[in-house]
């Protein structure tokens, strides 16, 4: 190898290039194989969750959907549904499973081994409570770490919630929602959406009276 000039006033101009090797492995030691648990009730699944997925099977080895089930609500979608629906959705990503339970989340969490909890944050709101959440699991299960995702930008405002309050208005839900659970949602609200059709179309009963008013 040729030996660098000791001239330090053009020893970039005339020496060789700096090399500087590093070994990442050295520097933070070996990465671990991550189970990741990503909870929620997904009722219904929306393009937001999936998103959220496909991002975490990228970056965990494992990632477990967990569906709660919670009893004291009522859920639109069933539980097997739901299973149901995110099983199709998912069938492309062979390192995430889709699984239900009920109970602490923690304890699910340490039941199947995960080391780690993903949730999606798209507002401050909702960032509050879910570093609540993260503080209370850190207390009851001090190993169990929460990684926090921000959805693509053209989710951020998309929640199951308001996706419920649109579909059962009879509006549109397409662009929101996967299209299995676009279907899902007109056969399960189909008075709602065929009552918003017609008035779509005048042809639901007063439409026409209401059109000549506005006319008027």
């Amino acid at each position: 190898m040729t030996p660098l000039r000791t001239n330090t006033s053009d020893c970039h101009l005339h020496s060789c290039p700096h090399r500087i090797f590093y070994s990442p492995l050295f520097l933070r030691g070996p990465l671990k194989p991550v189970s990741a648990l990503y909870p929620g009730s997904f009722d219904p699944p929306t393009n937001g969750h999936l998103d959220l997925i496909e991002r975490g099977a990228m970056i965990f080895e494992e990632l477990v959907v967990g569906i709660l089930r919670n009893t004291e609500k009522s859920p639109m979608f069933s539980l097997a549904e739901r299973l149901e629906m995110l099983k199709t959705l998912t069938a492309h990503l062979k390192n995430v499973r889709i699984e239900a339970f009920h109970g602490l989340m923690v304890e699910y969490a340490k039941s199947i081994d995960a080391t780690c909890v993903l949730r999606g944050i798209r507002a401050v709101s909702d960032y509050e409570y879910e570093l609540q959440m993260a503080l209370m699991n850190r207390k009851l299960e001090p190993t169990l770490e929460t990684v926090f995702m921000m959805p693509a930008d053209k989710y951020s405002y998309v929640s199951s919630r308001l996706v419920r309050e649109v579909a059962q208005a009879g509006g549109p839900v397409k662009g929101l929602v996967p299209e299995v659970v676009e279907q899902k949602l007109r056969e399960k609200l189909e008075p709602a959406y065929r009552f918003h059709d017609e008035v779509q179309e005048g042809r639901a009963p007063g439409a026409k009276e209401k059109k000549r008013k506005r006319k008027s």
